[in-house]
């Protein structure tokens, strides 16, 4: 166990932003509410799933929505605390822990305000590993567990309680809630036993994050170079660096769809590379070469001060170095990928593991 207070939320929200690929929403707004609330009502107990009873109830906090919304309608507390207590209600049963739905952008930090305010612990993990746009995309899934019942909130007291049949359902329900909601929301969902817990969470993820986070802040500090020590910690790959040159963006009220278009710099220089992404940044290519697709993780990063670059913050001149990161194991099989794989967001290609397409080239 370990206790998170201000400077680790800091960390966390750093690391957070590396591993939510470009999406998960805009880490620095969910720290700025995590930081407050922590103020208020003191540190929050990180924990590993051995803290937990077998029968323990364990419920996800997240927000849903396009992220440029989110940017629009700053996060908020107490309808998070408002779709926990009905879920509550709903199962009869009392929460003996949270847990962040993934280790990306804005939903690493806010379930740090909802464990906070009620003295319960937080899970050091998630479902994810990363970040990735839609609800059925997470290891739960994979596991058969349902994301129903779930609760959802917004910040005008309207609090939705829903069974589904199955995580299609979910999905396009939630999105259709959410978009009645005025395109941002706030979800109690995925609840499930530490039992359950124990086969589904990526552990440690969180500390990971604020390791990762960690060594952005000591390279800035040494004068050290905070491209190359966010590739160190994360054990990932520096694949490309370059100058964005164009974006195109759509958003729908659920998702931002687009790709950024980038000219190659130092040894890349004379080339050119196109990111595209759904909320976070599912592909790579570069002079008609895939160099890394989803689920491993692409990463933007400034080029002078290795500041995470989300997708809604991507824009014509920034200079960039694209890092990737090995996905966790689980991403990898034949049935996850049907899921989280390229094909599934509509790329006509095959996934191949990142450290595989590095050794190719």
């Amino acid at each position: 166990m370990s206790l998170i207070a201000e400077h680790d939320i800091e960390a966390i929200a750093a690391g957070s932003a590396i591993y939510g690929t470009g999406g998960g929403g805009d880490p620095y707004l969910g720290k700025l509410l995590a930081i407050q609330t922590v103020r208020q009502h003191g540190p929050v107990r990180l924990v590993d799933l051995d803290h937990f009873d077998d029968d323990d109830l364990i419920v996800p906090i997240a927000m849903v929505g396009s992220p440029s919304v989110i940017l629009e309608k700053l996060p908020q507390v107490e309808p998070m605390l408002a779709a926990l207590a009905a879920l509550e209600r709903h199962l009869g049963k009392r929460a003996k822990g949270l847990m962040s739905i993934e280790v990306g952008g804005i939903n690493s930090t806010i379930p740090f305000c909802v464990a906070s305010r009620l003295g319960l612990p937080l899970v050091d993990g998630d479902t994810m590993g990363r970040a990735f746009p839609e609800l059925p995309m997470t290891l739960c899934t994979l596991q058969g567990i349902l994301p129903s019942p779930l609760c959802i909130a917004d910040e005008k007291g309207n609090v939705f309680t829903a069974e589904v049949a199955d995580i299609h359902a979910a999905e396009q329900y939630v999105r259709t809630i959410t978009m009645e909601m005025g395109g941002a929301a706030y979800l109690a969902l995925y609840s499930m036993s530490a039992a359950q817990a124990r086969k589904t969470v990526v552990p440690r993820s969180i500390s990971v994050a604020r390791e990762a986070g960690q060594a952005l802040f000591d390279a800035r500090r040494q004068h050290a170079d905070p491209v190359a020590a966010v590739v160190r910690a994360t054990g990932g790959y520096l694949l490309y660096k370059g100058k964005i040159t164009g974006v195109t963006r759509t958003v729908d009220g659920r998702f931002s769809f687009g790709h950024a278009s980038v000219q190659g710099l130092d040894s890349h220089a004379g080339t050119q590379a196109s990111v595209k992404f759904q909320n976070e940044f599912l592909m790579l290519a570069s002079e008609g070469a895939v160099l890394c697709t989803t689920p491993d993780l692409i990463v933007l990063l400034d080029l002078e001060s290795g500041e995470p670059i989300t997708a809604e913050q991507t824009r014509f001149g920034l200079r960039v170095a694209i890092v990737a990161i090995p996905c966790v194991a689980e991403w990898r099989t034949p049935a996850a990928l049907e899921l989280v794989g390229p094909r599934k967001f509509g790329y006509a290609c095959d996934y191949v593991a990142v450290e595989k397409l590095v050794l190719e080239r």
